[in-house]
Order: C-alpha cells, then sequence, then structure tokens
C-alpha cells in the first residue's frame, strides 16, 4: 500500500504542476482528494493492512494528502499571479479604474412594513398566526355572518376555484379559525395576500396584503381598539397621524367602523393616490358580532372582542410615498433597490 501511495503522490504531483487554468485544478482535486477519490480508493484497502502496519500506512497517507493540497494551492496561487500579470501587460487595462460594485440586495419595502407590524402587535401580547390563501366558501363567507346574496360573493368581485373554494378575499377567515383553536381570552394578528376580481389602477391591484387583527376578553370596547390602531400607526409612521372614524356597515363587525389616515403623499392636498379627497381608506374594524363569535365556538353573552383588517399594501404607500400600487407587485429592480440600506 505503501507503493500505491507513493505512485498516486507522483502521479498527483506531475498533472498538479501542468495544470495551467483554475477549472484544471478543481477536476485534479476531486479526483485526487474528493470524497470518491482516488486516495479515498487506496484507503479501503486499510481493512486488510495489519494492526501493526495501520499507524505507519495512516501516517503516510496524511503526508501524501497534505503534499497534493499543498501543491494545488501553490500552483491556484501561481495560475492567479499569472492572471494579474496578463492584465497589467494588456495596453488597454486600467488598474486604477473603480472596479464593480457587488449587486447588494435589499428587502421589499412591503416585507419591510410587515415585519414592523409584527414586531409592534408582539411588544402589545400578540400571537403571529398564518392561514390558508385558499379558502372554503364557508370560512369565507359564510362563518363571518355573510350572506348568500351579498355582492362579494358573485363571480366578479371572487376568484372562484374548480373544486368549489376560492381564494380568499380579506384575511378574515382567521378569526373563525383562531377563535376554535385558541382558548379565550387571547390577542392575534395573521398578514398575508388576499385577491380580489377588480380593476387596476394606482390604488387597486388584484392581489395585495392585509394583516388581521383580533382580540377576545370578557369585557372590551371601542376605546380599546381605537388606542390599539393609534399605537400602530404612530410606530408605523413615526410621527403623529390624522386620522377619522366614520361608521360603516360589516357584517361580520357590529358595531363597524372606517378608518381613514390623512394621505401621506399629498398630506391631504389631493393626489392620485387618494383620488383628490385628502383621506384614504385604511381598515374597516369593529366589535366582533355575535354571530361570529358562534361561529368560532365562543359564547357572545360570555365573551366579546374587536377586529381589524389592514391594508397592508395601502399602508406601506403611505409609509414610503409611493404613488401607485402597481409598483409593489410589478418585480421591478428599480423600484426595490430604492429600499436598500446604506
Amino acid at each position: 500500500m505503501i507503493e500505491q501511495l507513493n505512485a498516486l503522490e507522483t502521479e498527483a504531483l506531475s498533472a498538479v504542476e501542468k495544470a495551467t487554468e483554475e477549472a484544471a485544478l478543481r477536476e485534479l482535486e476531486v479526483h485526487y482528494l474528493g470524497k470518491k477519490g482516488a486516495l479515498t480508493a487506496i484507503l479501503r484497502g486499510m481493512r486488510d493492512v495489519p494492526n501493526e502496519q495501520r499507524p505507519i500506512i495512516g501516517q503516510r497517507v496524511n503526508e501524501v494528502r497534505s503534499s497534493v493540497q499543498t501543491a494545488i494551492e501553490t500552483q491556484r496561487a501561481s495560475i492567479e499571479t499569472a492572471r494579474i500579470q496578463a492584465l497589467c501587460n494588456d495596453p488597454h487595462f486600467d488598474a486604477t479604474l473603480p472596479s464593480d460594485r457587488p449587486t447588494v440586495g435589499a428587502l421589499h419595502p412591503l416585507t419591510k412594513i410587515t415585519y414592523h407590524i409584527e414586531d409592534v402587535f408582539r411588544a402589545m401580547g400578540f400571537h403571529l398566526l398564518d392561514y390558508p390563501e385558499v379558502e372554503s366558501e364557508y370560512f369565507n363567507f359564510e362563518a363571518l355572518n355573510i350572506p348568500a346574496d351579498h355582492p362579494a360573493r358573485d363571480m366578479q368581485d371572487t376568484f372562484w376555484l374548480k373544486n368549489g373554494h376560492l381564494l380568499r378575499t380579506h384575511t378574515s377567515p382567521g378569526q373563525i379559525r383562531a377563535m376554535r383553536t385558541f382558548k379565550p381570552p387571547f390577542r392575534a394578528i395573521f398578514p398575508g395576500k388576499v385577491f380580489r376580481f377588480e380593476k387596476i389602477d394606482a390604488s387597486h391591484e388584484h392581489t395585495f396584503h392585509q394583516v388581521e387583527g383580533l382580540m377576545i376578553e370578557r369585557e372590551i370596547s371601542v376605546s380599546n381598539l381605537i388606542y390599539s390602531m393609534k399605537t400602530l400607526l404612530e410606530a408605523i409612521f413615526e410621527r403623529d397621524v390624522t386620522i377619522r372614524l366614520r361608521p360603516g356597515y360589516f357584517p361580520f363587525v357590529e358595531p363597524g367602523f372606517e378608518l381613514d389616515i390623512q394621505c401621506q403623499v399629498c398630506g391631504g392636498s389631493g393626489c392620485s393616490v387618494c383620488k383628490q379627497s385628502g383621506w384614504l381608506e385604511l381598515l374597516p374594524c369593529g366589535l366582533v358580532h355575535p354571530e361570529v363569535l358562534r361561529h368560532g365556538g365562543l359564547d357572545p353573552d360570555e365573551w366579546s372582542g374587536w377586529a381589524f383588517g389592514l391594508g397592508l399594501s395601502r399602508l406601506m404607500m403611505m409609509k414610503y410615498q409611493v404613488e401607485d400600487i402597481r409598483h409593489i407587485m410589478a418585480g421591478d429592480l428599480r423600484f426595490i433597490s430604492q429600499f436598500r440600506q446604506g
């Protein structure tokens, strides 16, 4: 076996010395030193070597491995030196020019604001949950007290699938799933994508992002909801924001409200994002409807709660002064690169 190792070393060193390219060196390294290489093949015969000779053979194996590896690294350095020298001798090469900067990735602004919201709600004791994007009609509509004749259940507003399921039109089905999973009292948020068959413009997309929030307690009030929303928005925008609360009808809350935020793009003067109104509808909210509590397996005489559905896409537009929602899903690196750190 010693003779085999000596022959292997001589062969490997000769081959390495003749290599003139990095790719050839990598092939030699795999051929001689890889897991399925020539040295490994010789080592398989160690089981037939007498015990008293094994230390000698093992020492020689390590010497051959080290010798070949050193030769490869030395030759690799020589090849690199020769490459650099060739560049320097090239009359068209200017060593004083700045090198190309490596491409550095960046989090999508929607991802950044989602992480921020998650951190804010975690600090307030909320669980972070995730639920399916493909939902049943029951969880998306019926369990949320949305009647069969509601416009949202029409073909022109919802992406229906062939198996009778649908792409969720809001993150609100998470309310039912959470109430059936967790023992009250509890509080949770569930961010994710939602889908609606809408005409696309500067403030509407067929695929957008929301975060649903739900708090279940024995005694809860609208003032608690308003405080939580105010805390969230001030944390996101890092300043005082102007909001307004309007009565609104939503089948899954009673009473229901529309929370609007003064447009952060135009400062309330009117633009394409807010449709010249100065305000942007940000989220529906309210106290959870007793029927929704029942569908969630809770007794409305014992438990109450509030819920909201926050439009992450629109909030991101306000936060980063994005004038067109279509930029979010466009996949344009020029847009995303603006949010690179540093």
